[in-house]
């Protein structure tokens, strides 16, 4: 008999899950990934604010399969499938053929439509927008050395929109990077003039946390420096400036963009049902209603939650998402009728600055400050993949906390300064 091929798109959190599922099953599976590379996406803000070295995020997809003999792992960007032919269409490759399809794509930045945005803002979804973020920073900061007088012009005020946990947590390691290590690196500058400003256009931060978390999230930041500004929106981004909804201009040239995300561009090429946000409508049990033979999980996936709402775009629904569709293919292989995906809601947490988070698991008390704080260190590195990646971040985290030193503050892709004609010009 032959073995049957599973194609897997994307090996981020959920690919790698159903991947690993069935890495010893009798099927043989190829993993595509548009990268070479694994990244810990709820890390990527301590790349942006030099806590982190790109490479301990980041962990070769090979690396995690090598000793598995029917997992082969491929580079190639997925552009469509062709559902009759069962076949992915790969962008200047030839296609690839499919018995299942397990499509975890993830998702891309959404700028829902806001002026300006994509071409100045910095998102923050991927390594290269991590280290490109963290070039920007330090270069404003060697601009201001350049010019002191460009301190007070803009240059360092930084605004990050959106107080979900990745504007939570980039706001309070950016506030401890310029108070506890800039002001120590740029004697030449005054950093009273830095300013960070966190604007969020609900009334809460952390909306999917309790009342509690949220205030605390939010005293803790304002302690921290952080300008905190709850029901305003940005409504217009400029190259050194933005307007928001109450008609005030801020002047700033790096706006943090963590107000949301889409589903990945794929899914508008695969030709199936989209609900919110372009995510990929799916039957109970993952997969295309009119392709049984392809599942959808993750972020890309539009789920739901039981009760008339959608799953969140969390690592969690994507890691078990991954399992099940892939449990379905072993349950159609040995002939049993599939199930239903059912989520478990393991809870979550967001992280503020050195000793300070919030934790919320169902059917326990919210946790604040260093209970939680330590927590968070401890699950994210559980998660994270590689031996080496796991030491290296916990010496990078020891040596912060015992020095209050940093890690790699290092421009590698040098810029124009906002001083030269081009402000936002690669250099």
């Amino acid at each position: 008999m032959t073995r049957q091929r599973v194609v897997i798109v994307g090996a981020g959190f959920g690919g790698l899950a159903a991947a690993t599922t069935l890495e010893s099953a009798d099927v043989d599976v190829l993993l595509l990934d548009r990268h070479n590379y694994h990244q810990f996406l709820p890390l990527l803000y301590q790349v942006a604010t030099s806590g982190l070295n790109s490479a301990d995020v980041a962990y070769a997809i090979r690396g995690v399969f090598r000793r598995q003999q029917h997992v082969r792992v491929r580079k190639g960007h997925v552009t469509g499938v062709d559902w009759d032919r069962h076949l992915v269409h790969l962008r200047h490759e030839p296609s690839v053929e499919f018995d299942k399809l397990i499509v975890a794509a993830g998702s891309s930045t959404a700028f829902f439509g806001v002026p300006g945005a994509e071409e100045y803002a910095f998102p923050l979804y991927s390594l290269e927008d991590a280290v490109r973020l963290r070039n920007h920073i330090l270069s404003l900061f060697e601009a201001a050395a350049v010019r002191p007088a460009l301190a007070d012009d803009g240059t360092l005020t930084f605004v990050i929109v959106g107080g979900g946990p990745t504007g939570v947590e980039v706001s309070g390691a950016l506030a401890e990077l310029v108070d506890k290590v800039l002001r120590e690196d740029f004697h030449d500058v005054d950093l009273r003039a830095t300013r960070i400003v966190l604007v969020e256009q609900g009334d809460h931060l952390l909306t999917a946390f309790g009342e509690r978390s949220q205030a605390y999230a939010k005293s803790s930041l304002e302690e921290r420096g952080v300008d905190v500004r709850l029901g305003v929106a940005v409504t217009h981004i400029g190259p050194d400036e933005i307007v928001l909804s109450t008609g005030a201009r801020l002047a700033t040239r790096c706006l943090v963009w963590a107000a949301g995300v889409k589903a990945n561009p794929l899914a508008d090429a695969l030709g199936v049902d989209q609900g919110r946000a372009g995510r990929v409508v799916v039957s109970p049990d993952l997969s295309l209603p009119d392709h049984p033979e392809a599942f959808v999980i993750g972020d890309i996936a539009d789920i739901d939650d039981g009760s008339g709402g959608r799953l969140p775009q969390v690592a969690q629904v994507a890691i078990q998402g991954g399992r099940h569709a892939a449990a379905q293919i072993l349950a159609d292989q040995a002939g049993r009728p599939r199930t239903a995906f059912r989520y478990r809601n393991k809870g979550m947490m967001a992280t503020i600055g050195r000793r300070s988070a919030v934790t919320e698991v169902p059917g326990l008390p919210a946790l604040h400050g260093l209970v939680a704080w330590l927590g968070w260190l401890s699950l994210h590195l559980v998660y994270l993949l590689g031996v080496r990646n796991r030491v290296s971040v916990f010496v990078n985290w020891a040596w912060n906390y015992f020095t209050w030193d940093r890690g790699p503050r290092l421009i590698l892709r040098p810029e124009s300064l906002p001083h030269t004609p081009h402000p936002h010009a690669d250099g």
